[in-house]
């Protein structure tokens, strides 16, 4: 329960201690999420209150990464770091991410209309997906080990669920994302929204995106 069960499974086919330090490369996918006014909202909670929102959110998504073959990296106060391809290597990364990313959006749809239904703040879910070559692995000391994913591709996963607010839309993908999910057998209703060549704070070069809602 303290490991997403991709982690724990590995930990336990180790057949040698595992150490800081030991990484692999990968193709890989990576999604990001948070709960858009939050911070806001939580002043205004007590305590029990906010961790309850929290656990309610997270009850939702997690089944919904997992169901598309994603694995929780961890969790970031109302924000989910979820890699595909990574713990378990995979042809389908991009095309699972995006499709999880779509029903994400589906779900929080239905969380808001929920929430509003019942007297309380409905609450959107932002969320953004990149994909391409990341390191797994192992960091740490010998007393605390955890196992992570680190790169560019990380990073501007992080970048893009902030830049979602100044496109004025609540999930973003790269095109770079969407084409490799497109040529991986992803199939939406309607194709997404290109928009190319966007200035991302933070990030050097343009950067052509995709809406995903």
């Amino acid at each position: 329960r303290f490991f997403a069960p991709e982690i724990a499974e590995r930990i336990r086919a180790a057949q040698r201690e595992i150490r800081a330090g030991q990484g692999q490369a990968r193709e890989a996918a990576i999604l990001v999420t948070d709960l858009r006014g939050f911070t806001k909202l939580s002043t205004a909670l007590a305590p029990d209150q906010v961790m309850a929102l929290l656990v309610e959110y997270q009850h939702r998504l997690v089944p919904i990464i997992q169901r598309h073959g994603g694995a929780v990296d961890k969790f970031l106060g109302d924000g989910i770091l979820a890699t595909f391809g990574c713990a378990v290597p995979s042809d389908t990364y991009a095309a699972d991410a995006l499709r999880a990313a779509l029903e994400i959006q589906a779900a929080a749809d239905n969380w808001a209309a929920a929430r509003e239904a019942a007297g309380r703040t409905p609450l959107a879910i932002g969320v953004a997906v990149t994909s391409g070559r990341v390191i797994f692995g192992a960091i740490g000391d010998d007393s605390r080990l955890e196992f992570t994913v680190i790169g560019d591709v990380v990073n501007l996963a992080a970048k893009l669920d902030k830049h979602s607010k100044v496109e004025r839309v609540r999930a973003l993908t790269t095109a770079d994302a969407y084409d490799r999910a497109l040529a991986q057998g992803l199939r939406t209703a309607r194709p997404l929204e290109r928009r190319p060549a966007r200035r991302v704070e933070g990030v050097a070069e343009p950067v052509d995106l995709a809406v995903i809602a």
